[in-house]
């Protein structure tokens, strides 16, 4: 075994990779979100799907996914939770029953009164200003984008 190989190589340290900060960041986050929503009575991937919707009800499965960047397949149970509890309606569509329609009911839209302060208290946690958060946010879409490109 050449003695090289167990030389430490910066661009395989692990705290190195963007990656590696990506994803451990990416748990943190969640884990600060758990009890804020928690507290709503969702799960992140929940209030993800819910945020899609408080944005613009009445879409269909394929564009809740789209815009979440997920498979329409590991959405539906997601959306049948939230169904179960009463935040939101599926229906097939007339013209195409392949299609499905998701529209929030008056819960799923009083929900989103409470759901108002979880931002905040992410800001707060985060110990940054919304401004850099914000180029943050522009950062990493950026980022995604260019990614998106290479696939």
């Amino acid at each position: 075994m050449n003695a090289d190989n167990n030389a430490p190589c910066d661009e395989l340290l692990l705290d190195n990779q963007v990656c590696f900060a990506l994803h451990s960041t990416s748990l943190l986050m969640t884990k600060v979100y758990k009890p804020l929503l928690q507290a709503l009575g969702l799960t992140y991937p929940q209030y993800l799907a819910m945020l899609v919707l408080w944005e613009q009800d009445g879409l269909t499965v394929g564009e809740i996914s789209h815009r979440l960047l997920t498979d329409p397949g590991s959405l539906t149970p997601l959306l049948k939770r939230l169904e179960s509890e009463g935040l939101l309606k599926r229906t097939r569509s007339r013209e195409d029953e392949r299609v499905v329609l998701v529209q929030l009911t008056d819960k799923g839209q009083a929900l989103k009164t409470e759901a108002k302060q979880v931002p905040t208290c992410i800001l707060q946690a985060s110990g940054q200003s919304l401004e850099r958060l914000q180029q943050l946010q522009a950062e990493l879409l950026a980022l995604r984008t260019s990614l998106q490109k290479s696939l």
